[in-house]
């Protein structure tokens, strides 16, 4: 049986959050080119695609702040432990919020009954709850990573993209999220998890760094999944 390849830091650098970018390349490279990301910065997105894409944001942010709580709970040190319950704290109050304006603004299609987890956002979500309850705290901290850094960088781009749409109509629901994620606190909240994540790996034996690795590169597919499900949407089997 062919082993994995060794979770090492590669040359030129003396952080594993860059290995753990570069092994993401190709996915990341198919998130930049959905086409549900572009029709979300030029302003064409469908209303109801919109909506739909809220409604799952919201659902997953509620499991994802649980996650980020849970991993607060293994961290090595106080300091650690702060930021990640911080983060949960904030994505359990201020993200939503967001989310909840732009479902009750009357600017979107009114909901069709109660939204239900789609099955690419209850997959993510069950994937990092699991992970980081169960995994050793590097492992989890790997795997929540990816919303924060490519976030980030999706909000950064699609700001650019957006700046036609913000400027015509400084109200419109999709340049209102985009600014959000494009925010500096955002950008600096993401430096601080690199940092937490980079602490990690040095403190992590090899086997752990694979796994970490490993649990990078999941989470970054469930991103991609959950980016272009919410234009090309999944339906659950008919029970």
């Amino acid at each position: 049986m062919t082993m994995p390849a060794r979770a090492s830091v590669p040359a030129g650098t003396d952080r594993f959050t860059d290995l753990l970018w570069d092994r993401t390349k190709v996915l990341r490279e198919s998130i930049d080119d959905l086409e549900f990301l572009r029709r979300l910065g030029d302003g064409t997105l469908p209303l109801d695609a919109f909506r739909f894409y809220i409604e799952q944001d919201a659902l997953y942010l509620a499991g994802y702040a649980k996650a980020l709580a849970l991993l607060a709970a293994k961290a090595p040190d106080p300091g650690t432990a702060a930021f990640w319950a911080n983060s949960a704290a904030t994505a359990a109050t201020e993200e939503s919020a967001l989310h909840r304006g732009l479902l009750t603004g009357g600017v979107l299609p009114p909901a069709e009954g109660a939204p239900a987890h789609s099955p690419a956002c209850l997959g993510y979500v069950s994937y990092l709850t699991a992970t980081v309850a169960t995994d050793p705290y590097p492992v989890g901290a790997a795997a929540v990573l990816p919303c924060f850094w490519i976030y980030a960088e999706v909000g950064r781009d699609l700001a650019v993209r957006a700046a036609d749409v913000l400027a015509a109509d400084p109200a419109h629901p999709y340049a209102q999220w985009v600014t959000t994620y494009d925010a500096p606190e955002f950008h600096a909240a993401v430096a601080g998890a690199r940092d937490l994540v980079d602490a990690a790996a040095a403190a992590a034996t090899d086997v752990e760094r694979d796994a970490m690795a490993e649990a990078f590169t999941i989470a970054t597919r469930y991103e991609l999944l959950f980016w272009d499900t919410a234009l090309n949407t999944q339906e659950w089997p008919a029970s």
